[in-house]
Order: C-alpha cells, then sequence, then structure tokens
C-alpha cells in the first residue's frame, strides 16, 4: 500500500510538472478572450484528450477567435471551413484536378489538413458534407480519389452552431454527434467582463496572440494526460453515471424512465474517463477525484442522451436528466 502511495506522489510530481505550461497557454488566450474560461477549459480539455468539441451558442460570444487564438498560442496550423447549404464534400477533403500539362490527375488537398479545423456552424451544410468531415474525426484519415491520406497530429475538430436560427439548418444525426467529446454550451459574459470586452475592442491597440507551446509540448502532454491515475472506484462511479442513463430505473430513478429515449453509448464512459484525466492534468493533479467527473459530466453527456417526447412537453432537457443522476448516483 505504501509503495502504491510513493507511486502516486511521485506521479503528482511528474505531472505537475508537465502541466506547468497549461498556466501559461490559458494566460495567451485570455489576453485576447475576455471572461470565457470555462469554454477556453473545455477547448484544453479536447486538446490534451484528442477528443473534437462541439461548441454551441449564440453569435457574437468570440466562439471562432478563442479557437483561433488557440491554435496560434499552440504554434499550430489553422484552417476554416464556413459550412454553407451548397458546400460539397470536396470543399472539405480535398479533390483531384487534371493538370494538363502532365496530362495526369494531382491531389489538392483540402482545408481538413491542419492542426486545428473549425468547423463553422457545421449544421448549416447537408448530411453529405457532415458524413464527410465526421469520418475524417473517426478515422484520423482522408481517402481522395484511390489514395488514403493520415491527417495531421494532433487532429482536432472544433465545431460551432448557433441554437437559435433553425431555418435552413440541417441537425446533426445523434450517431454523429455522439463523435464529440464534449459538447460545451456557451453563454453570455456578465457586465463587467463586457465592459472589458468594449474597452479591449474600441482601444486602438491590437492584441498580440504569441506562440508559446510547440506541438510537440502538446503531445507529450497528451501521453502524460493517459498516466494520470483513475482508482477503479472512479472507474465504478463512471459506469453508474453512465448505465444511470440508460436503465434509470435500475438507480432509484423510476421518473427519469419514461423521458429517456436512450441513454450514453460505451463512447460516454471512455470520453467520461478521458476528459476526467485531462481535467485532473488541467489541475495539476496527477489523479482524478469524483469532483472531476461531476464536473465534465454534462458537457460529455448533454448531446448523448436522447429525450422522448414526454421530456420535451415537461420541458425537461439532458442536463437536467444529468443533474438528477449526479444527485443520486453514490459518489465513491
Amino acid at each position: 500500500m505504501e509503495g502504491q502511495a510513493t507511486d502516486i506522489r511521485a506521479l503528482n510530481e511528474k505531472i505537475k510538472e508537465k502541466s506547468a505550461f497549461i498556466d501559461l497557454l490559458t494566460g495567451e488566450v485570455s489576453k485576447a478572450i475576455v471572461g470565457q474560461e470555462y469554454m477556453i477549459e473545455r477547448l484544453l480539455l479536447g486538446l490534451l484528450s484528442g477528443g473534437h468539441v462541439l461548441l454551441e451558442g449564440v453569435p457574437g460570444l468570440a466562439k471562432t477567435l478563442a479557437i483561433k487564438s488557440l491554435a496560434t498560442a499552440v504554434d499550430a496550423k489553422f484552417s476554416r471551413i464556413q459550412f454553407t447549404p451548397d458546400l460539397l464534400p470536396a470543399d472539405v477533403v480535398g479533390t483531384m484536378i487534371y493538370n494538363q500539362k502532365t496530362m495526369e490527375f494531382l491531389v489538392k488537398k483540402g482545408p481538413i489538413f491542419a492542426n486545428f479545423v473549425l468547423a463553422d456552424e457545421i449544421n448549416r451544410s447537408p448530411a453529405k458534407v457532415q458524413s464527410a468531415l465526421l469520418e475524417a474525426m473517426q478515422e484520423r484519415q482522408v481517402t481522395i480519389g484511390e489514395t488514403t491520406f493520415p491527417l495531421e497530429r494532433p487532429f482536432l475538430v472544433l465545431a460551432t452552431q448557433n441554437p437559435l436560427e433553425q431555418e435552413g439548418t440541417y441537425p446533426l444525426p445523434e450517431a454523429q454527434v455522439d463523435r464529440f467529446m464534449l459538447k460545451a454550451v456557451i453563454t453570455y459574459p456578465n457586465q463587467e467582463q463586457e465592459r472589458q470586452i468594449i474597452r479591449q475592442q474600441v482601444n486602438p491597440g491590437k492584441v498580440e496572440i504569441r506562440p508559446v507551446v510547440s506541438l510537440n509540448d502538446i503531445q507529450e502532454a497528451r501521453m502524460a494526460v493517459r498516466e494520470v491515475y483513475m482508482d477503479e472506484k472512479i472507474e465504478q462511479y463512471i459506469l453508474d453515471i453512465v448505465f444511470a442513463t440508460r436503465h434509470p430505473e435500475q438507480h432509484k430513478l423510476d421518473k427519469l424512465k419514461p423521458l429517456i429515449n436512450y441513454g450514453g453509448s460505451p463512447r460516454a464512459s471512455i470520453a467520461l474517463a478521458l476528459a476526467a484525466k485531462a481535467y485532473a492534468f488541467i489541475k495539476h493533479r496527477g489523479y482524478v477525484i469524483p469532483e472531476d467527473i461531476r464536473a465534465i459530466s454534462e458537457d460529455v453527456l448533454r448531446h448523448r442522451i436522447g429525450l422522448t417526447f414526454e421530456a420535451e412537453a415537461e420541458n425537461v432537457t439532458s442536463e437536467d436528466i444529468v443533474e438528477q443522476i449526479l444527485n443520486v448516483v453514490e459518489v465513491p
């Protein structure tokens, strides 16, 4: 037992050292972004655990700016795809172009070949384009013609969607939404934060984001995140939460049974474990505690719980369901 305690202490010191750059990176991104600590933290969770992030919020909440600033601070290759109803899969992944001089087809790679891919307003495009992007997210590779190309490492898709306008949008199918590790809902800043935003934007001085972290540092940090210690009791806690979304009646949550159409898939359990390890890493800790799971449960599960018509009629959201599950499932 003492040996294990020594191991965890040593691991804790190692993680503290490896995660030292997090504060530097957060500070750099915060130069351009005022008051969106939650959003920056969720983007970092995706970056460190290799999971894609879906940001939902009304226009003007600096979603695009946050993603661009993070890419600059990490010194990564960044590309932005503005999703529109007339976008084609080739506009995302690339296509074959015929060269008349050499009389052969050449591959023209699309904007998907970057470390950070911002899929702006992903729900504005038809299913064909969405599936091309989501295949790349899942397989980490793209096939153009007969050749398969691996994507950049690290490769991270950060998608945004506007919850207000539903005209001319194509809602993401559940199976595709499941590919996103986290779905973060971004809210308005408070008055003091908005005052700072006005001053920053009206000021003639331009905020310059400098690269403070290399891609190599990120790859090393990702490996360190996997080493973060997770006790069996924490694993059981994750399983209890996810299984309560599938069989609420087995966890004394009978009233949720008619509200849930389907619960979280095994991807939910994997995402909870990985995101919790990344969350502990961001907090400079070498082990996961129950509070880490509680902090990220809503973001991991909100898009993975299907609601029945009854839930919609009663104005019950997936967030309400997650909250009730966390209140009932026993904390280790």
